[in-house]
């Protein structure tokens, strides 16, 4: 006989779980009584937002499913915003939360709350769970939801009673069979043939490489398809790294802050090439003015998604790795010099992105410390954002040659991710150089996360990108709103303090030629170090795309190009 807590950590085992990240509560607690008897590490995180960015990093890091747990009432609703988190980037976690005994849903009982009610419409499916006996097959279903298809979340609510009741249990390993869930679409052999005579037939292509390339497994593939075809890779921001980025036909990141010849060379394509994108608002601009010249082919493996915000002339829906195995040996090998030659002239014409170029006139800039630390790591780190302006002078500044080397919330552009989602991308890759970097704003919202470190004993560099603002949102009263800057000044503890209270090494740089040591000494201790870089408080991230602009009408950096050294 066992429990219903236990048959929860046999189904983990099964499913290959080493690690979980979880708070406990009396909904959840007959399943943390049971968890000494089973081999799986459990994080205890200080806020249960810090576990489900967690589990999130720890999937996108590992290319397997995360798991966060938590208990009912405010602790399921603390998880939301990393539950959509996950939905919109696609991530596979399996959330597991405790809810009141059976016989009181309903009741308003204390810690009540209908979390899948409320985590419908951002989980791929959630289940309510009042049986003893219907905990393992929805936990299999669970995690064989999460992974499959286009990946993604799903909860599991589990009441106290079903985690006490015994049934005898012994592991069920047959296939998984759901009758109304069809993940896998067969790539249809004439779509490959439309498309490959498009391709065949394009003078101005544009391969646009998203998130979906990397949950593919598809990076090798798309290397050999632009290599063979000649057709140069623009990547959205979750599609970093899924392409050199030091390659020669890498263009560079698209979109609202992308390169500015990249969006022009977009603009003047007479065939995007789209590979597992959403072709959402910050990558193609106003959608009357995007791309009018090019015809569209589209790969995806949700359809829902294919001709969504912008017409396909081929769609190919199914799994990318399987439609570009087909593809490539259906396109003809070429070069195309005169398109290639074209884009290089539309660069030399924009304001080169050449980080030496930015005038400094003594001060810190960002776009300094980031690309001094991709010099410094030799762009081999695994690097974990949040979201602001620090989040796009990495994807502009650090170039990402390897994939799953950046982790970043990109569909819900969720504040205070970065510091949890690198506490569990450091259990998926422990020996890696893993390095955050983060705004004063965003860092202080799961600051919190430092005592995880320490507690876990965690080795992780923190880059705090400290401007005393709210970053981003400043940009935008300056540029949108009369520069009125209402709310986002910005007060913040001395890090380096903070970092010390949790015993941690804390440092400041408030100058470029103090950076190297900076970075050289947070790599060389064994604990985690955060680095409290006092940047610029009023640079800008440029080039821009207004909101609801044409993708090419961008907003350039106002100041003279100034020449200065290469090295600090």
């Amino acid at each position: 006989m066992k429990s219903g807590a236990q048959i929860i950590w046999e189904v983990l085992v099964q499913e290959g779980v080493e690690v979980v990240f979880g708070y406990p509560g009396g909904a959840i607690m007959p399943t943390y009584d049971a968890l000494p008897g089973y081999p799986i590490r459990h994080v205890l995180v200080r806020h249960e937002q810090g576990s489900s960015h967690m589990a999130d990093g720890y999937a996108r890091a590992s290319g397997r499913v995360g798991v966060a747990i938590a208990t009912s009432g405010p602790g399921a609703t603390n998880l939301v915003t990393g539950i959509a988190t996950a939905m919109l980037d696609s991530t596979p976690v399996v959330f597991i939360t405790g809810q009141v005994s059976s016989p009181l849903i309903g009741s308003d009982a204390f810690q009540e709350i209908d979390i899948t009610g409320i985590t419908l419409p951002i989980t791929k499916h959630n289940y309510l769970v009042t049986k003893t006996s219907d905990i393992a097959p929805a936990l299999r279903e669970a995690f064989f939801i999460a992974r499959s298809g286009r990946p993604g979340p799903v909860l599991v609510d589990i009441t106290k009673d079903a985690q006490q009741g015994l049934i005898e249990y012994a592991p069920d390993r047959s296939p998984i069979r759901l009758p109304g869930y069809r993940p896998a679409h067969r790539v249809a052999a004439s779509d490959v043939e439309r498309a490959a005579v498009l391709i065949n037939g394009a003078e101005r292509p544009v391969i646009l490489c998203g998130h979906g390339v990397l949950e593919a497994d598809a990076t090798a593939l798309l290397r050999e398809l632009a290599t063979r075809t000649g057709i140069p890779v623009a990547s959205t921001l979750l599609g970093l790294g899924a392409f050199p980025a030091t390659h020669p036909l890498s263009l560079g990141m698209m979109g609202m802050h992308g390169e500015a010849w990249v969006n022009k060379s977009i603009q003047e394509a007479d065939l995007l090439l789209a590979l597992g994108m959403r072709f959402d608002d910050r990558v193609t601009g106003r959608l009357q003015t995007y791309a009018l010249k090019a015809k569209k082919i589209h790969v995806e493996i949700d359809p829902s998604e294919v001709n969504k915000n912008v017409k396909v002339d081929v769609p190919i829906v199914g799994d990318l790795k399987d439609a570009l195995t087909r593809l490539v040996p259906a396109v003809r090998q070429r070069e195309r010099r005169p398109w290639l030659e074209r884009i290089a002239a539309l660069k030399g014409d924009s304001a080169v992105r050449d980080v030496q170029a930015i005038p400094s006139d003594g001060r810190l800039l960002a776009p300094h410390v980031i690309h001094d630390l991709w010099r410094l790591t030799e762009g081999r780190a695994l690097v974990v954002t949040d979201v602001g302006q620090h989040q796009m002078w990495e994807a502009q500044y650090y170039k990402h040659d390897h994939p799953r080397r950046l982790i970043t919330s990109g569909g819900l552009g969720t504040m205070g991710f970065a510091l949890p989602a690198a506490i569990g991308a450091r259990f998926a890759c422990p020996a890696d150089d893993v390095w955050v970097v983060v705004g004063d704003g965003g860092f202080q919202m799961t600051s919190c996360e430092l005592t995880t470190l320490a507690q876990e004993g965690l080795k992780v560099n923190v880059a705090i990108i400290n401007n005393g603002y709210l970053g981003m949102v400043r940009q935008w009263q300056q540029f949108f709103y009369g520069g009125r800057y209402v709310a986002t000044p910005l007060k913040s503890p001395d890090f380096v303090k903070l970092a010390e209270a949790h015993g941690l090494v804390g440092l400041r740089v408030e100058k470029r030629e103090d950076i190297p040591a900076a970075v050289s000494r947070a790599r060389s201790e064994t604990g985690s170090v955060v680095i409290d870089f006092r940047v610029e408080q009023e640079d800008s991230v440029y080039p821009m795309v207004p909101a609801n602009c044409d993708l090419h009408d961008m907003i350039r950096r106002p100041s003279p190009i100034v020449e200065t050294s290469d090295e600090p």
